[in-house]
């Protein structure tokens, strides 16, 4: 170890003499005599700052890529095979990473073919100038940068110089025409385009920002992903932002407040220098936003450490692109055991300052350290460099063979065969690569071992809109194929597919996850539903009691109470009362063909028989009493026979308008899916009912609406009748409350039309309404008779008969008298009456005939 600060010395000193003894040919570049020299551009230096051409040295990008050239260059020179008696030289320049400056550079390239005037230049003896011709350089390897090489072409191209980079992928050096002698060896942008598009739609990121540095590297590489991103379908670009060549720090910050914009976009692409991406990452440190991005790089970014060193938090989860490629064995020993001894040696006899910086930093103060227990990691691109210069070593051997077949070396015809003749070798070379597999071909993503930002399981999401629900349709925002707004599909529509919603047919209705339709419930009147079980009861309790009053007088048909009520009618009304009873429970009975076929004809039969019947009687009693007042004889058909003539006359309407229905429109069931089509589709029910509207149903209660209008006038106009006059007061009661009854049935009926409920009120009212109607009649006009029957027997006794006139007469006379003749015995009312009358008058005359007739 004391011997080291002495060594140290030593190797300063030798460096300093070879740069001072080097001749001031070009700055920053080494030259290698040779047979043939090979131009080379690398960027050892990275882009000065502060109006500085060159900035600070580029370890990987830089020294890897420069050394694997000159590593090539020796394994060529040694091979016995490949170029025999041919040694190739070089002239390495440095582009400082920056186009204008590698352009000013490659210019020593070309000073060999420019031919110079020196007639007027005279040294100051007179004599004329003796100039030494610059080497010519027959093909040049690079550039590293896409925009360094677009510079560079544009002038080796005047001068038919073929290159061949190592690391330009921008799309547009792909143009023969512009670019006709430019080839790589790397595959262009558009491949790993095509790759980053793969790995967003296999992550299934569909909303992504991009990122370029300001050039055609970044500019032409975000521009292709953009195309295949359009081309492939599925992918948003949220942001496109661009990187200025001078930036400052200024300008990072505002890009990350720009990505931060769009929020959901978190996948950012990325195609921009070392430098521009350690700016990028700095910045969302400095924005608190590590973990919030996930970067998918290009392979300027790759596998180097240099652009996340120190920055490593901020890049996980970073998806980088590199060509397939594979360490140089070789390569490690060539730096391990030469470099010193060949450098300090032989080499560096012939370089300039290129190399200064780098020795005296990273091996005189030890902070570079090559072996199998360092850190040490080739540089990506190592592998295309190689390439690069084997591809010309071959193009040049095989014109070589072609040019010279009967000579070893350099014949005349190959030095004087131009840049087009080795560049048409070029285009055909064909040889095995120091790696043996394509390298065209880009490594798989293994998902399942990624390591996500703030230590997340899942792959995270870069989305502009999150999955719409099931059941939901995607709105589509304008212009952005990828965002959406999320709409229900409400009502009865269900989701027909991604963007349209559908309306379920009209017997349908959606499911409950809205991604189809299923059939809507039926529903009817259950026998159990509350709706049903009042009106069924009091038809059973009217039931009994018509039975009973029906079976009361059957057994009592000979007694005078049964006799004066008119034995024949009563049974008809009777019958009437039943059938209003009866109808409840085919209007409740499920809907059938048959059913629906009986609530036709008995919907309206029992109340027309009812009325019917009791418009027979208060028209008989009227017509009596209206005939009496005229004449002595009593009125035309009012015998019991010609009473059920006239009641059947009326029924007969009834069963005429029945079967006229019937004949125009056959008795059907049908499913109203419109009746109980809530808002809500869930409480949606189809009503399985008759065929009958309520328009149909008013036509056919319409008659005996009639009927029961006109009898009410009649009772009416006999309702100054005594009671004991065939039941006209009762009559007229019965009458008054089942208008009632039914006047409040109507605005019910009609006004719960438009109900959810509507089967049941509609049902139930009408046959509440019938049960009332009948049970008022059946109640009014039956039972005092039945009671009297039952419970006082002693007045159901036989009455002296008396004539019609003796009849008028005390009806007559009823209206000024009072009477209790239930409380005289038989003939009492006609001796009052007689007591009270003039003997000789016209009435008490009448009475008298009326008495002898009886």
């Amino acid at each position: 170890m004391a011997c080291f600060p002495w060594r140290v010395f030593w190797i300063i000193q030798a460096l300093v003499d070879v740069t001072l003894s080097q001749e001031i040919y070009a700055p920053h570049s080494i030259r290698i005599e040779g047979d043939l020299t090979l131009g080379g551009l690398f960027p050892v230096h990275a882009r000065g700052v502060s109006g500085e051409p060159c900035g600070d040295i580029k370890k990987e990008n830089g020294i890897h890529r420069l050394e694997a050239m000159l590593y090539a260059l020796d394994q060529i020179n040694s091979d016995d095979e490949l170029l025999p008696n041919i040694t190739l030289g070089a002239r390495v320049l440095d582009t400082c990473s920056r186009d204008t400056y590698a352009l000013e550079q490659s210019l020593t390239f070309v000073q060999a073919l420019i031919q110079k005037d020196t007639s007027d230049v005279r040294c100051t003896n007179g004599e004329p100038p003796v100039f030494v011709k610059p080497e010519k350089v027959i093909g040049v390897i690079g550039a590293s940068a896409s925009s360094v090489s677009i510079m560079v072409a544009n002038i080796l191209r005047l001068f038919q110089i073929p290159q061949i980079s190592y690391a330009s992928t921008a799309p547009e050096l792909s143009d023969d025409r512009r670019y006709d002698f430019f080839s790589r060896v790397v595959p262009p942008d558009s491949f790993q385009a095509q790759a980053m598009v793969d790995i967003v739609k296999l992550m299934r990121w569909n909303y992504v920002s991009t990122v370029a540095s300001e050039g055609s590297y970044g500019e032409k590489g975000v521009e292709a992903f953009m195309q295949i991103s359009r081309e492939a379908g599925g992918i948003c670009i949220a942001q496109s932002l661009k990187i200025p060549h001078d930036h400052k720090q200024a300008d990072f910050d505002k890009i990350i407040r720009q990505l931060l914009e769009t929020r959901h976009a978190r996948a950012v692409i990325i195609f921009a220098y070392d430098e521009d991406i350690r700016g990028i990452l700095n910045a969302s440190k400095r924005a608190d936003q590590v973990g919030h991005f996930l970067w998918i790089g290009s392979d300027s970014w790759g596998a180097k450490n240099s652009p996340i060193q120190g920055l490593e938090d901020a890049a996980v989860g970073a998806v980088t692109i590199l060509p397939k490629r594979a360490t140089i064995a070789g390569k490690i020993d060539h730096f391990q055991s030469r470099l010193l001894r060949e450098h300090l040696g032989t080499r560096l006899t012939t370089k300039s300052s290129l190399y200064f910086d780098f020795l005296f930093c990273f091996f005189l103060l030890g902070q570079e350290r090559i072996g199998t227990d360092s850190r040490y990691e080739q540089e990506g691109k190592v592998q295309f460099v190689i390439d690069a210069v084997y591809a010309m070593a071959h193009a040049l051997h095989n014109m070589q063979k072609d040019l010279c077949p009967d000579q070893s070396g350099i014949c005349g015809e190959m030095e004087h065969a131009g840049g087009k003749k080795l560049l048409k070798y070029i285009r055909s070379v064909s040889f095995n690569g120091l790696v043996n597999d394509t390298p065209n071909r880009l490594d798989k993503i293994l998902i399942d071992e990624m390591q996500w930002p703030n230590g997340e399981m899942e792959i995270p999401s870069s989305v502009c809109s999150l999955p719409c629900k099931t059941g939901q349709r995607k709105k589509m925002v304008k212009g952005m194929p990828c965002c959406w707004h999320c709409e229900p599909c409400d009502g009865y529509q269900y989701q027909y597919d991604e963007t349209s919603c559908k309306l379920c047919t009209y017997n349908m209705r959606p499911n409950g996850n809205r991604t189809g339709c299923q059939p809507i419930p039926i529903v009817k009147l259950e026998w159990h539903s509350p709706w049903a079980v009042i009106p069924v009861f009091l038809a059973m309790l009217g039931i009994i009691a018509t039975i009973f009053v029906m079976a009361t007088f059957i057994r009592y048909n000979d007694t005078p109470i049964v006799r004066a009520s008119g034995r024949e009618l009563s049974y008809v009304l009777l019958t009437g009362i039943f059938l209003c009873y009866i109808i409840t429970f085919v209007m409740i009975a499920t809907p059938d063909i048959a059913v629906c076929s009986f609530r036709r004809i008995f919907l309206g039969l029992g109340m027309c028989i009812s009325y019917a019947a009791l418009l027979t009687k208060t028209n008989r009693i009227y017509r009596i009493f209206e005939e009496g007042k005229k004449s002595v004889s009593p009125p035309k058909l009012i015998s019991p026979t010609s009473q059920l003539a006239i009641t059947s006359s009326l029924i007969s309407v009834q069963l005429l308008g029945v079967l006229i229905w019937f004949g125009v429109d056959p008795p059907n069931t049908i499913i109203d899916y419109d009746e109980q089509k809530t808002i809500n589709p869930d409480k949606a029910r189809g009503v399985l009912k008759c065929d009958i509207t309520d328009l149909q149903i008013i036509c056919s209660l319409g008659y005996s609406i009639l009927l029961m209008v006109t009898c009410t006038v009649y009772a009416i106009k006999t309702r100054g009748v005594p009671e004991n006059f065939n039941e006209a007061k009762p009559i007229g009661f019965t009458m008054y409350t089942t208008c009632i009854v039914w006047l409040a049935f109507i605005p019910i009926f009609f006004g719960t039309a438009q109900s959810a409920e509507k089967l049941y009120i509609q049902t139930t009212t009408l046959t509440i309404s019938m049960n009332l109607s009948a049970s008022v009649a059946l109640g009014m006009l039956y039972m005092p008779k039945v009671y009297v029957i039952i419970f006082h027997p002693e007045l159901n006794v036989q009455k002296r008969k008396r004539s019609f006139k003796a009849v008028v007469t005390a009806a007559t006379m009823s209206s000024r008298l009072s009477h209790k003749p239930s409380d005289r015995p038989n003939g009492e009312a006609k001796t009052e009456l007689c007591e009270n009358v003039d003997p000789n008058s016209k009435l008490q005359k009448m009475i008298q005939k009326s008495n002898l007739h009886s």
